[in-house]
């Protein structure tokens, strides 16, 4: 039986497989719409979700199955004070697979050692959201072609940006990616994805306050909000959640083929105005990372 908690639970081989699924359902849905016919899906949210959750409902209901499952701890017996565990294991005998959302890093790999079934990390605190990467990674595929030989502009909350936490693990497999860490002195990137990720596999980075400056060199712009909900100080949060505001003259000098991706939901870092740019992908992750989490799905139950 697999989870997948962490993206580097994936090997870059199955990556690829994945990605060629979910190519192979964007052209041939009908092919998929019973694969999963009789299978239920746990989608367990103790922290809101829009984008992710509604993707995992919608991605066992357009494979012919069906989900179950609550979106708020309130609506959960952890407010009476079940603990994680229990809660994945009496899951487990109600579904076939859960897809969970934690603000506490590990819940996720906890709730995998009880549940007896697959467990997929839909976000857990300030760490991991791999199938948001996996999101990325096909719109990366979809849009560049390859994932080698990129530079990437990581901007914003680089601190507690699961997200992007998530996607350097991931791009940090293939030939020749740079990264520029775009961010408040505030919210760096964590020394220890430094340390034990870029700087272990010796991987290009430098770290910058300046968006416009980076801006031409970029084949990606990873913009991310800064989140309310990771701050102890909301001093702090108000002081610094316009630190970047992605704008059409910020843009003047960039690639004509850059990339801009987010992974929503955006409050103000990019400024509608850039919707109506062709560069723009944010709204092609949302669909891919339905695709992806299909395939994934497909994958963990072992539907062929």
């Amino acid at each position: 039986m697999r989870n997948l908690i962490d993206i580097l639970d994936l090997s870059t081989k199955e990556i690829d497989t994945l990605i060629n699924t979910a190519k192979d359902i964007i052209e041939h849905p009908a092919k998929y719409s019973e694969k999963c016919k009789g299978k239920k899906l746990a989608t367990l949210f103790f922290e809101p979700s829009t984008r992710t959750r509604l993707s995992f409902e919608a991605a066992i209901l357009e494979l012919g199955g069906n989900y179950l499952g609550f979106s708020e701890t309130a609506s959960s017996s952890a407010s009476k004070g079940e603990s994680v565990g229990d809660t994945a294991k009496v899951v487990g005998y109600y579904a076939d697979i859960i897809a969970m959302r934690h603000p506490k890093e590990g819940a996720p790999l906890v709730a995998s050692q009880k549940a007896g079934i697959p467990v997929i990390n839909a976000g857990d605190g300030g760490h991991n959201h791999p199938t948001q990467t996996l999101a990325d990674l096909l719109t990366i595929k979809r849009e560049k072609g390859s994932f080698n030989n990129l530079t990437v502009g990581l901007c914003g909350d680089l601190k507690f940006g699961r997200t992007v936490h998530s996607l350097i693990l991931a791009l940090s497999r293939y030939e020749n990616v740079k990264f520029v860490l775009i961010s408040p002195k505030e919210l760096k990137l964590p020394e220890y994805m430094k340390s034990n990720v870029l700087a272990k596999r010796k991987i290009a980075y430098e770290e910058t306050t300046s968006l416009e400056l980076s801006m031409p060199k970029l084949d990606i712009l990873y913009m991310t909000r800064v989140q309310k909900e990771r701050f102890f100080n909301e001093a702090d949060y108000i002081r610094l959640k316009d630190s970047y505001v992605l704008t059409p003259q910020k843009l003047v000098n960039a690639k004509a083929d850059l990339s801009i991706m987010h992974p929503l939901p955006r409050v103000n870092e990019i400024t509608v105005e850039v919707d109506n740019d062709s560069r723009a992908c944010y709204f092609k992750q949302v669909q891919n990372g339905k695709y992806m989490r299909m395939a994934l799905i497909l994958m963990l139950l072992e539907v062929k």
